[in-house]
């Protein structure tokens, strides 16, 4: 198949470019959240809880996806997913209910974003990149989300600002439409399964078994779950813990796309790094530092250059966990059901967001202070630290005879 002769980073890049495109526009939506409640007066609230039901729902439709995408093919899993998200985004300047708002934004926006989010992307490309690549290739994708933010949102911002938000919207949801081509190109033919996939015997649902009972992979998703509350409580309420601290909101932004720059940089360098180094090892130390810059920043002067460092150094170790944590997937329970098994490990990611972002809020109007939660953050990243150590790195099912 001529799939096969294809460049390795050519399909990490256009798998980057579907991550950027899908994550990006998701992220770019809560910019129109004050233009969208002055215009249909439904409410912050109600409004975030269609952002806050998204989160669940990227989680929820990821293993769901992958599901399918092992039954059928990634192909058509995809191609729905990004027409569904371009589609539901295009149409938020319609909806003049929170009803229809949350039907749009934290249902199907959510679901064509989770089709083509990492589990699913990563999955598809290892089916055509070689084992040794795996790693760099899975940093090369997840780099492609903060790109994808890096660049989307600030794009976003300014055709708002040009047209106004109901176009600008349209114009998002259009860009959307971009991933069509990179996805054909990702899944060709119309199953787009190949030798990697098919060599390993069983059904979906004895992988599933299989891995429910996998101490490892259950320890890998506890791990997982500490990575989302993290990351959703710094990216929700960061700028919130700017504003206790009486610096301006400048600060915020820039912290929030200093955490984005430094990401793909993490990214792509434990992609190399686990080609020469055992992953829950290194996922461990991922962990550990976390722990350690965020007791650091707590009991450091809250100036600009603390926040800007801090964002810096938690940046690089933002979404680096991921390579290693696919990686581990696939070599507990091998590449045929990955789509679906790193799907499940993304959603205990997401619930852990979910925790993150809720939590995040109900602690700040109980003390009126984020404290309780950077403790908290620091003990869950010291437990992720610890719970991969005992992780069998080692492959879960024999690859059938060639």
């Amino acid at each position: 198949m001529t799939a096969h002769n294809r460049s390795y980073l050519a399909v990490a890049l256009a798998a980057s470019a579907v991550f950027a495109l899908g994550l990006g526009i998701r992220n770019a939506q809560p910019l129109f959240i004050s233009a969208v409640n002055s215009s249909t007066g439904v409410g912050y609230v109600a409004l975030s809880l269609a952002f806050g039901i998204a989160q669940l729902m990227w989680g929820i439709t990821q293993p769901v996806a992958g599901a399918v995408a092992d039954r059928y093919g990634p192909r058509p899993v995809m191609l729905a997913g990004a027409i569904l998200i371009a589609g539901a985004t295009a149409a938020i300047p319609l909806a003049h209910s929170a009803l229809t708002l949350t039907l749009l934004i934290g249902v199907a926006g959510a679901l064509g974003a989770g089709a083509i989010g990492p589990s699913l992307l990563m999955s598809t490309g290892s089916r055509w990149i070689p084992e040794a690549k795996r790693g760099l290739a899975n940093g090369i994708i997840g780099a492609g989300g903060s790109f994808g933010q890096f660049t989307i949102i600030p794009l976003a911002q300014l055709a708002i600002g040009l047209a106004g938000w109901r176009p600008a919207l349209v114009m998002l949801g259009a860009v959307g439409l971009l991933a069509i081509p990179l996805i054909a190109y990702l899944t060709p033919g119309s199953h787009a399964t190949s030798h990697a996939g098919a060599a390993t015997t069983g059904s979906l649902r004895d992988a599933v078994r299989a891995a429910a009972n996998d101490r490892s992979y259950l320890l890998l998703n506890a791990g997982f779950f500490t990575c989302g509350f993290h990351v959703a409580f710094i990216a929700t309420h960061l700028p919130g813990y700017v504003a206790t601290c009486q610096q301006p909101p400048a600060v915020a932004a820039w912290s929030l796309g200093i955490i984005g720059l430094f990401n793909i940089a993490g990214s792509l360098w434990v992609g190399r790094a686990i080609a020469e180094t055992r992953m829950k090892l290194m996922l461990a130390a991922i962990y550990f530092a976390r722990a350690l810059l965020i007791l650091v920043f707590f009991f450091s002067p809250k100036t600009e250059l603390a926040f800007f460092l801090f964002a810096a150094g938690i940046g690089f170790t933002y979404l680096s966990t991921v390579p290693p944590t696919v990686g581990l997937v696939a070599k507990l329970h091998g590449p045929r059901y990955l789509a679906t098994l790193f799907g499940i490990v993304m959603l205990s990611h997401q619930v852990g967001g979910f925790l993150g972002a809720w939590l995040g809020g109900k602690a700040y109007a109980a003390t009126g202070s984020y404290d309780w939660m950077w403790w908290a953050d620091i003990g869950l990243c010291l437990m992720a630290a610890a719970v991969h150590l005992p992780i069998r790195e080692a492959r879960h099912l024999a690859p059938a005879a060639a």
